[in-house]
């Protein structure tokens, strides 16, 4: 008989949320679609803006982009207690909008240019985030643009800012120029049992650096302040970005490079699977603490 856990459970978040809810002075920065701020479950956290060329708020509830922005909010930062996983609601959420809302609810999830990510990216480090969560698609990519992306990411690893990177949700095994970047901890999805789900692109680079994490009917916010189940890529990857802003609550003097060894095991055997393995953020948690009195 086949095991359907709680997705916090699967991965191990629930003991390391029951010990923390996050430190303000920890900043995640959300690079995704608008956010409703006055949703009832948001409302009262600390949630900040960086408009941009987009508006940091829903000016169309029903667009996608809104829709996105929001659903992945929840799991980062909704209140405890609401329907979304609400991993680190005591921690700064920074909302970059890089999804625009011209495309109506319904349509394919919207998508950025490489430009438009590589300026929201240094933006986010620029006003204090310490891991950056991407879950984005590209619009008419090209050589020069996703140059300016792997400068941009070039930057977060010399600031020491952490970047997890939703692996795609196109079923294929490879790469983009964002999970094949050496910085980047690239995320892919899993079901309720932790084996990774179809539509999950995996590759080297995502086995190699990555992690699995759940994004098989999650509930988070929905728009009009009923819950909304999703799934995928984008929806796994806040799973490891909370785990990382929780740990850095617990551990505020660890490094990034410290940092990423926990969160993703990669000082184990060099890995030669495309499919990551699944995170454990408690394992990451023991990890840091046993560090930490090592060095007395």
């Amino acid at each position: 008989m086949m095991t359907f856990m709680d997705p916090l459970d699967l991965v191990q978040l629930t003991a390391l949320m029951n010990r923390t809810s996050g430190r303000p002075d920890i900043v995640v920065g959300l690079l995704d679609g608008p956010v409703v701020m006055n949703h009832p479950d948001l409302e009262g956290g600390n949630i900040r803006q960086i408009s941009g060329s987009l508006a940091g708020t829903c000016a169309q509830v029903n667009s996608a982009a809104c829709a996105h922005g929001t659903f992945v909010a929840g799991i980062l930062s909704a209140k405890r207690g609401s329907a979304a996983p609400a991993i680190c609601p005591g921690c700064t959420l920074l909302v970059r909008p890089i999804f625009s809302e011209t495309i109506p609810r319904g349509e394919p999830l919207p998508s950025t240019t490489p430009e438009e990510l590589a300026t929201a990216i240094i933006e986010c480090i620029a006003a204090g985030a310490r891991v950056i969560n991407l879950s984005s698609a590209f619009a008419h990519p090209s050589s020069k643009s996703e140059r300016a992306l792997e400068e941009a990411l070039d930057h977060a690893a010399r600031r020491g800012v952490l970047v997890v990177a939703a692996a795609g949700n196109q079923g294929t095994l490879g790469s983009s120029a964002i999970t094949r970047h050496p910085w980047v901890i690239p995320v892919a999805a899993c079901d309720r049992r932790g084996g990774p789900l179809d539509q999950s692109n995996l590759g080297h680079s995502i086995g190699r650096r990555g992690l699995r994490a759940p994004g098989d009917a999650i509930a988070s916010l929905g728009i009009d302040s009923q819950p909304l189940t999703s799934g995928g890529t984008s929806v796994a990857a806040p799973f490891v970005t909370g785990a990382i802003a929780l740990l850095w609550s617990e551990f505020p003097s660890t490094t990034a490079p410290e940092m990423r060894v926990a969160i993703t095991q990669i000082h184990a055997p060099r890995r030669a699977t495309v499919v990551p393995p699944l995170l454990d953020a408690w394992a990451a948690y023991e990890a840091r603490r046993s560090s930490v009195h090592a060095r007395g």
